[in-house]
Parts: C-alpha cells; sequence; structure tokens
C-alpha cells in the first residue's frame, strides 16, 4: 500500500520523492510537530553548512534540505550506495549515534579542493588515506559544530566524530529495527552534485522534541505571564467605550428619506411602554427609560425585558 504526502513528511514517500510501502507493523512515530521543529533546526545546519563548505572548499557549494522521514535504520542502510563516505558521531548526553552520509566523490572533491585542487577530475573510489582522513575530519569537526548550534533550541549536545566508514553495512550507528530520523538534503560542490543525509535516533530526541513543541514554561515564565494577563485586564477596564441609547429601529423607502424637509414628523413606531437600547459598536448590552439628572437628560437602566413580549410589543406596534 502507498500513501502520497505533501512536503517534508514522517513517512509516505522515498527521499527522492517516490511513493514507498507503507509498513503497518512499524506505525509512523514521528509526528508533525516533531516535523515541524526538526525542519527549522535542519534548515539552519544547512544554511550553515553551506557558508562552512564555501569558506573552507573555496568554491561554490550548497546543502539544501529536501526532507525528513522515519525510516528503521535497517531500511536506511538499505538505500545507501556501496561504497559511499559514512561519518558516525556521538549525541552527548543522549544516548546513541548519529550519522552524516554522502557521495564518496564528493568527499574526495572536498579534500581536493582544501588541498588547493580544482575538483574537477575524476575522483578515485576507495577509502580514504590517512592524510585525507584527517583533512576530511576537521571539514566535520566543523560541520558538527554547526549541527550543534542549529540544533540548541531543542536540546544542548556534544557532539564527537566517532568513526568513518564506507561500506553502508559496517557503519553501526544503531539495531536495524530502530527507528531513525532521516534529513535528506542536496548537496554541491562546484558542478558536483548529490544527496547527503543527516541521521537521528527517534527515540534519543523523542523527549526533547516533544518538549520543543509543546514547551513546558518555567515558574518564573508562568508568573511573568500571569503578571500580563493582570496587567491587560486591568487596562481594558478603563479603555473608553462609545455608548449610545436609542429607540427601536425604522426602515423608511429611500424615496421616503430623500423627501425629509424641516418640520415633518417622523414615526418612530417605538411603544411608548417598551425600554430603550443601551448599544455600543452596534451590539445592544442593556436596556433603559429615559430620565433626567441634575438639569441633564439621561438613561436609567431596568430589567432586561422578557425577549417574547418585547418582539411582541413592536410586532403591534
Amino acid at each position: 500500500m502507498t500513501r502520497p504526502e505533501n512536503g517534508p513528511a514522517p513517512s509516505g514517500r522515498s527521499r527522492r520523492g517516490e511513493p514507498r510501502t507503507y509498513d503497518f507493523r512499524r506505525p509512523t512515530k514521528l509526528s508533525r510537530e516533531h516535523v515541524r521543529v526538526l525542519q527549522i533546526a535542519q534548515e539552519a545546519f544547512a544554511r550553515q553548512a553551506t557558508t562552512v563548505l564555501t569558506t573552507m572548499l573555496r568554491a561554490g557549494a550548497r546543502l539544501e534540505l529536501l526532507g525528513i522521514e522515519q525510516h528503521s535504520y535497517d531500511d536506511y542502510v538499505t538505500s545507501l550506495p556501496d561504497p559511499c563516505f559514512i561519518a558516525t558521531f556521538t549525541l552527548e548526553p543522549l544516548a546513541g549515534k548519529g550519522v552524516l552520509a554522502y557521495p564518496l566523490d564528493i568527499a574526495m572533491a572536498a579534500v581536493d579542493h582544501m588541498l588547493g585542487g580544482s575538483g574537477a577530475a575524476d575522483q578515485p573510489d576507495r577509502p580514504m588515506t590517512v592524510m585525507e582522513t584527517a583533512i576530511t575530519n576537521h571539514l566535520l569537526t566543523r560541520l558538527l559544530s554547526e549541527f550543534t548550534a542549529s540544533f540548541a533550541h531543542i536540546v544542548e549536545l556534544q557532539p564527537e566524530l566517532s568513526d568513518v566508514e564506507y561500506n553502508p553495512q559496517l557503519a553501526q550507528a544503531a539495531s536495524g529495527s530502530d527507528t531513525v530520523m532521516v534529513a535528506s538534503f542536496d548537496i554541491g560542490i562546484g558542478p558536483r552534485t548529490g544527496e547527503a543525509t543527516l541521521v537521528l535516533p527517534f527515540s534519543s530526541f523523542q523527549g526533547a522534541l516533544s518538549n520543543a513543541a509543546s514547551p513546558t514554561l518555567s515558574e518564573s515564565a508562568q508568573a511573568k505571564r500571569r503578571r500580563a494577563f493582570e496587567a491587560l485586564s486591568e487596562r481594558l477596564t478603563e479603555v473608553p467605550v462609545d455608548v449610545g441609547v436609542r429607540f427601536a429601529s425604522l426602515e423608511v423607502s429611500s424615496e421616503d428619506l430623500l423627501s425629509l424637509a424641516v418640520g415633518d414628523v417622523l414615526l418612530l413606531r417605538h411603544p411608548q411602554d417598551a425600554p430603550l437600547e443601551v448599544t455600543t459598536n452596534d451590539v445592544t448590552f442593556a436596556y433603559a427609560i429615559a430620565s433626567n439628572h441634575r438639569r441633564r437628560l439621561a438613561a436609567a437602566i431596568v430589567p432586561t425585558p422578557a425577549t417574547s413580549s418585547h418582539r411582541s410589543q413592536k410586532d403591534t406596534a
């Protein structure tokens, strides 16, 4: 069974957009709220990583987020090409490991750029030498620093580079059945393009993602919110409001309205014993009768008339 979805989603499509089989034995754990929080962090990482790559390689580079999905670790590993450049890293203080993977030729081209080359030549399809690994580790350390900053609003991390592999089956960052969150990126260095993935264990991040999606306010924050509510309520009672006292509305034809002249009498059709309406912004909120106070006209508030009797008086009029 296939199920299409739009945009970055926890499941339903492969990273390249093709429909994939939905396994009901492994229900979706990554909610849309989780995806929204992750998307903000991953997009920030992509922007900062683009700056790091461009600066360190001295070449045009880009990293653009394509989507975020949920997979089992086995399914993710199966989707990787062999060979592939795969860097694993710890997630202290969280348990588990993360994975950053991208095409081997792009990893080799990055080394070529950092050594002063153009990166345009055909790149070797082999594991890196000790020197190439040392150069690449310097780049990865910078990228992990940006990863830490991008995820700071979710959880404080201290990631450290763990290992580099080239065979996906040897990159043991999680158990095969573990649920992982896979963020896929379009990566480009010069004319070379490919797909990069940043993989994080769902179980390690679940609590932090839930807190970030629905943050729990501290006592000081709750007290500040209460004071703001009380101040707002107090000020609202002091806001000046235009109030009117009026007779029941009357409908007249436009011809009669335009023909009115000084001395004409306009029949209001308001019953003598019916109270007047006290209104604000065309909303009736009380009723009153005409009165006077210290040689001024006034309106004395009276009980609200029964709806049925009030309407019958209007209808009779």
